[in-house]
């Protein structure tokens, strides 16, 4: 498996290769690389396209102690440097996302673009953080889980035909694993007030069905950004649109891309 030893741990990455230009995507809660497979198929060889698994998820060797989002930037630019790649187009969907927008505050000279899919610059409505602070001290618990699974599985996934394989993944997501990870998206900081420091260009995804981040949080990412050069809804997407959609995101990401990448 390519493993990269960086930051004190074992990151799991997958690169396309070639000599195109670099685009490095973040995956978002309880997901991994994987599901970044659409996107590496209409994408690659006239990209190169890694895509890495953050810290707590997938098949990244994770040294067990807490980390944040700002953690997860520095494991995004240590990957960059393992591969020799000074600057690239930094992506991610959903807690990807919350890690993509962090790498361009504080590696900017690192950001030739941005991806953004299903994310948002604002923290958490203190009813959503109670929920993610309910389900954190519920995982692991009998019969909980598999409840917690079921509900994720419809506000992540969406359409059922997609659930599998990830449903048996999350079951065998460590409680130790689950509380870090979702540690990491509650005590996030608010970056709002900075979003009009990110100047390069970006574009923002969101489905337009998405019940995790509401598709107003889409919008307002969009003109918070000034380097934002298209909104695009997802008709019919939940949470994970690049997964479940990607015949309608697909196309304007190579758009996107073809431009500024």
């Amino acid at each position: 498996m390519p493993i990269a030893e960086l930051n004190h741990q074992g990151i799991y990455f997958e690169d396309s290769g070639g000599s195109g230009p670099a685009l490095i995507l973040a995956h978002g809660f309880l997901m991994d690389s994987r599901m970044f497979d659409a996107q590496v198929q209409a994408l690659a060889p006239a990209f190169r396209v890694i895509r890495w698994d953050a810290r707590g998820f997938g098949r990244t060797r994770w040294d067990g102690k807490p980390f944040d989002l700002y953690d997860s930037a520095a494991d995004c630019i240590a990957l960059l440097d393992h591969l020799g790649i000074r600057q690239a187009v930094v992506g991610g969907m959903s807690q990807g996302g919350y890690c993509a927008l962090r790498v361009a505050l504080r590696y900017p000279d690192r950001v030739r673009a941005l991806v953004l899919m299903s994310t948002r610059g604002t923290i958490d409505e203190p009813e959503v953080r109670a929920g993610y602070l309910q389900t954190r001290d519920l995982w692991g618990t009998p019969g909980a889980t598999e409840n917690i699974i079921q509900f994720l599985a419809g506000g992540i996934i969406g359409d059922s035909r997609f659930h599998s394989p990830w449903l048996d993944r999350w079951r065998q997501t460590p409680k130790a694993h689950f509380v870090a990870a979702m540690n990491n998206l509650i005590d996030r900081d608010d970056i709002r007030p900075r979003l009009g420091d990110i100047r390069c260009p970006a574009i923002v995804f969101h489905g337009t069905d998405d019940t995790g981040i509401p598709p107003s949080e889409g919008e307002l990412l969009h003109k918070s950004l000034p380097g934002s050069t298209r909104l695009v809804l997802v008709p019919g997407a939940a949470h994970a649109a690049n997964m479940t959609h990607p015949d309608a995101l697909n196309p304007p990401l190579v758009e996107f891309l073809r431009a500024h990448a």
